[in-house]
């Protein structure tokens, strides 16, 4: 199967759209995240994972705007000749701008892959000290249910993890478990 871009590609692309060191950060975790994910349920790495990498894509064009967050990405990552299924779970990762429901396997995992790295992160700024290895997948769990913290994350999306049969215990596991062995990369 033929993805339509290198990671090597994707990763200039995405320096090329996205400035902010956060957001990049954001990215690789998610594409961690997703490859991990991808392994655990017998899909394939490297796509899921490109869809991680690239999901917010158009995050600083879009300004975050929720309304179109999602569908800017859609002509740049045709123009740049990337796999039309990574293009519609991206376009599917932010619901309020989605065209459509999402409805398959890639478009849960995604949804919540990217969004479970957020309170991953925000847990792990929580522990004194700041770091990955630190952080437990039950305590990120724990926070799941303090809708004050990290208030932004979208805890429902999180919980699409049930759509791909995994249980929210070991989401975070496979999650967490992911960032780690790129938390140097991430600064974290």
């Amino acid at each position: 199967m033929t993805i339509g871009i290198t990671r090597e590609k994707a990763l200039e692309l995405l320096h090329q759209y996205i400035k902010k060191e956060n957001m990049i950060n954001h990215c690789l975790a998610s594409e961690a995240v997703m490859k991990a994910l991808a392994l655990r349920l017998g899909q394939d790495g490297e796509k899921w994972g490109l869809a991680g990498l690239l999901h917010d894509i158009d995050v600083e064009i879009t300004h975050a705007d929720a309304k179109t967050h999602g569908q800017v990405a859609i002509g740049i990552l045709r123009e740049h000749g990337v796999d039309e299924e990574i293009i519609e779970a991206i376009s599917l990762h932010n619901e309020e701008s989605a065209q459509k429901p999402r409805s398959e396997q890639f478009h849960y995992a995604l949804a919540a892959g990217e969004t479970i790295t957020g309170l991953i992160m925000a847990t792990t700024m929580v522990y004194p000290e700041k770091k990955l290895y630190a952080v437990k997948s039950k305590s990120v769990v724990k926070r799941m249910k303090e809708k004050a913290f990290a208030a932004s994350v979208k805890r429902e999306t999180i919980m699409e993890c049930e759509k791909i049969g995994l249980l929210i215990a070991e989401f975070a596991e496979i999650s967490v478990d992911a960032m780690r062995e790129i938390a140097e990369q991430i600064g974290l």
